[in-house]
């Protein structure tokens, strides 16, 4: 609201449990009408991401109102991250086991794709989509299936420790 017309939040399409679709909510970090400017994968230079979104992206503040979703049941803290349709509709039988879990905020991929932007930045590949598909999709999905098979309590907790501490290790502290 501060450097951008429009809403606080986004509220993009994902796909949950069962395969049912539900609006997830973010806080706004791009331009209005992002999805229809361009693909719904960005890279950290995106010239859709708004100043205070840059912000937001690289601290995952972005990511904090998603816990209504887990309040309204659509999402748990642990579980694979929720996919764009598009995406979902190439899962293979065995890839839709994803949807037979809650999604959640993190996940061992959000861990290990923590730097995502960067990764398809550095790709050289101009559709962001594109290099998501060839570069972190596959790994994703490997990862959040072996999640859904292995779960446990002490896992979910073993996640959530893992994601601070990438969060921890990776980003630069504020500069007051």
């Amino acid at each position: 609201k501060m450097t951008s017309t429009g809403p606080v939040f986004y509220r993009g399409e994902r796909v949950g449990l069962a395969g049912r679709v539900f609006r997830t909510f973010k806080f706004r970090s791009m331009v209005i009408d992002a999805e229809q400017q361009g693909g719904t994968s960005t890279h950290e230079s995106d010239a859709r991401i708004t100043g205070i979104g840059e912000f937001l992206r690289r601290f995952k503040l972005d990511e904090l109102p998603q816990l209504i979703n887990v309040l309204i049941g659509d999402m748990s803290f642990v579980g694979p991250r929720p996919e764009v349709k598009k995406f979902v509709d190439m899962y293979t039988p065995e890839e839709r086991l994803i949807l037979t879990v809650r999604p959640g905020i993190t996940d061992w991929s959000s861990i290990k794709f923590h730097n995502e932007g960067e990764i398809i930045a550095a790709s050289g590949i101009a559709d962001a989509d594109e290099a998501y598909a060839k570069l972190i999709r596959p790994e994703k999905l490997r990862l959040q299936l072996k999640y859904v098979r292995e779960r446990t309590l002490w896992m979910d907790i073993k996640i959530i420790f893992d994601t601070l501490a990438t969060l921890f290790r990776t980003r630069a502290p504020l500069k007051l």
